[in-house]
């Protein structure tokens, strides 16, 4: 499921003159049997709503006087959000001839045309107070508040994300609370400007609307979430802005080096920009100080469940696991260990709305035959993120419903894909060139298309930890192997490299050297042009003996990566 709650207006929405029929309150329950939560957004006072309403039990939380007031009809807890109405300016609506005047907790009601002699009052006390309207009904509250920040406060105490929220409603005070719900629904009774805003409108009124929309959250919940919300941005193609669904499943594949991770932390920056939750699963320490994110785990503390789970538990968090304090062959294990708790929150949550896990073949291999079950892919927005795509299980990747390829294996990497998963290869396949990355859903039958992709704003330092004591898989190491392939030593990071490069004979050394090899490993493998650079000079310089070019690398190596790290300024 994506969308986790249902938050419905009162009057004109789910009741039509004040009464809600047996179908709706029979409708009203199945969506909760299926783990939603119901929260009413009302202008009422408590009282006279309980009055009206005896059903009210049925809902998770009440958002009553139009924001100012939160009830949790299970435990019948009474929170206010605002202060109570000054006695003064009661006194003073009275004494003016305002009738009918309802005093709530916070909130203060009236009728139209008594909205003047209000307003006179305010501007006489100096009051912080607003006027809502309501189809003829008059609302006084303190400035900022509304159906909104009701909502949002209810939201706040049952832990989901408005993203996660339908809201539904007929008149001008529902504008606010609408607009902040992820999918915003007009009944078919509801005003003009209502409907013009909504995203989508019922063809039935009043509680038949709502009957309406329950069916289709309970069949076509991620069909309403996949064409009515707009998603991530992931760049644009033929002058249009290209989305990924909230609840699509997205492979990012393509070579070493190729951007696939500066992609995904543009896709970041704009959840963030959006409020959408992520969660990184970083086994290589290649998001280390992702803006917005909390980090979890480094190079020498390996993250726990514990600490995952009562992160993820707060909307508002973001969070990188950082697995390099992991080896490789321990990451699945731990993987597999985190994703049961992970699932269970967001199977009740729908949240993190985004799940991006990059390595995704060191995490989910396809040797494991547990990774479908112990991922739960089916649950919204998970990006995977490889090298190898055929090293990935099979079963997951089955799941995908969105193929981002990079580089200019772009095009083998959809035949990797279909082969890998079963599926028939599109005909025709575009290269892409430039910064222009391959997208295809191979379940909407049309062609590969590309896309100019969305750039980060921050650049990410490498993380020199990962590099010079981490261990990077076998494709990612560096191999002394000499001009006669006599011996096949690897290195799997830039300690062992140098410790390597000390120990082997000047032969070796200089076949590597006189090569290229060095250079192309910093560029492709540790990612680090400058490295990359200043070693290439010593490859191309003919006068430097085996013993100064050994000298110039390893000490260009060390400065970047192995010296003591400088003490910050105070």
């Amino acid at each position: 499921m994506y969308f986790m709650a249902l938050a419905t207006d009162y009057d004109g929405t789910l009741a039509h003159d004040g009464l809600v029929t047996a179908s709706t309150l029979s409708a009203l329950k199945k969506l909760k049997k299926s783990g939603r939560k119901l929260i009413l957004v009302t202008g009422r006072e408590l009282p006279d709503l309980k009055e009206v309403f005896p059903e009210v039990g049925l809902f998770d939380k009440v958002v009553a006087e139009n924001g100012a007031l939160i009830y949790t009809p299970a435990s019948e807890e009474e929170q206010t959000i605002s202060p109570s109405p000054s006695a003064d300016f009661v006194d003073r609506l009275k004494k003016r001839g305002v009738k009918p005047l309802s005093v709530g907790r916070s909130i203060v009601a009236t009728w139209e045309p008594h909205q003047a002699t209000v307003l006179d009052v305010i501007k006489e006390l100096g009051l912080e107070l607003e006027i809502i309207f309501n189809k003829g009904a008059v609302m006084i509250l303190p400035s900022g508040i509304n159906k909104a920040t009701g909502l949002a406060a209810a939201l706040k105490d049952l832990r989901l994300s408005p993203h996660n929220v339908v809201g539904i409603g007929d008149a001008e005070n529902d504008h606010a609370f609408l607009r902040a719900s992820g999918c915003s629904i007009a009944v078919a009774n509801a005003l003009p400007a209502v409907k013009e805003t909504a995203d989508l409108v019922t063809r039935e009124a009043r509680g038949k609307g709502v009957e309406e929309l329950i069916g289709k959250l309970i069949k076509q919940d991620h069909l309403i979430a996949r064409k009515r919300l707009r998603g991530v941005l992931l760049g644009t193609a033929n002058g249009k802005k290209v989305y990924l669904s909230p609840v699509e499943t997205v492979l990012i594949a393509g070579s070493s080096g190729i951007g696939k991770s500066t992609l995904a932390t543009a896709l970041t920056e704009r959840l963030a920009e959006q409020g959408l939750q992520f969660c990184i699963f970083d086994p290589e320490g290649d998001y280390d100080g992702l803006e917005g994110a909390v980090p979890l785990g480094d190079g020498s503390t390996t993250p726990s469940k514990e600490q995952l789970l009562e992160l993820i538990e707060k909307p508002s968090n973001n969070i990188v696991v950082n697995g390099l304090a992991l080896k490789v062959d321990e990451r699945p294990d731990f993987f597999a260990e985190l994703l049961p708790g992970l699932g269970s929150v967001r199977y009740r949550t729908a949240r993190p709305h985004w799940l991006i896990i990059d390595e995704a073949h060191h995490l989910l291999p396809r040797r494991r035959e547990d990774t479908r079950a112990v991922l739960s892919l089916e649950l919204p927005g998970t990006v995977l993120i490889t090298v190898h795509p055929e090293a990935i299980s099979t079963g997951v990747l089955r799941l995908v419903t969105a193929v981002i390829a990079l580089g200019p294996k772009a095009k083998s990497v959809i035949k990797t894909f279909c082969k890998e998963a079963g599926l028939e290869a599109p005909k025709s396949i575009p290269s892409p060139k430039g910064d222009r990355v391959l997208l295809w859903r191979p379940q909407d039958g049309k062609k590969p298309f590309t896309v100019k992709a969305i750039e980060p704003h921050q650049s990410l330092k490498r993380h020199s930890r990962k590099y010079a004591e981490g261990e990077l898989d076998e494709a990612g190491s560096f191999y002394f192997t000499g001009p006669e392939k006599a011996m096949n030593l690897r290195a799997h990071n830039l300690i062992i490299f140098a410790q390597m490069a000390e120990g082997i004979d000047d032969k070796t050394w200089e076949y590597h050297l006189r090569a290229g090899d060095y250079s192309k490993w910093f560029r492709q493998q540790i990612r680090d042009k400058e490295l990359a650079r200043e070693t290439a000079e010593a490859e191309k310089d003919k006068r430097l003996s085996p013993e100064d070019s050994r000298k110039r690398v390893l000490e260009a190596v060390r400065r970047r990566y192995t010296a003591p790290a400088t003490a910050p300024e105070r």
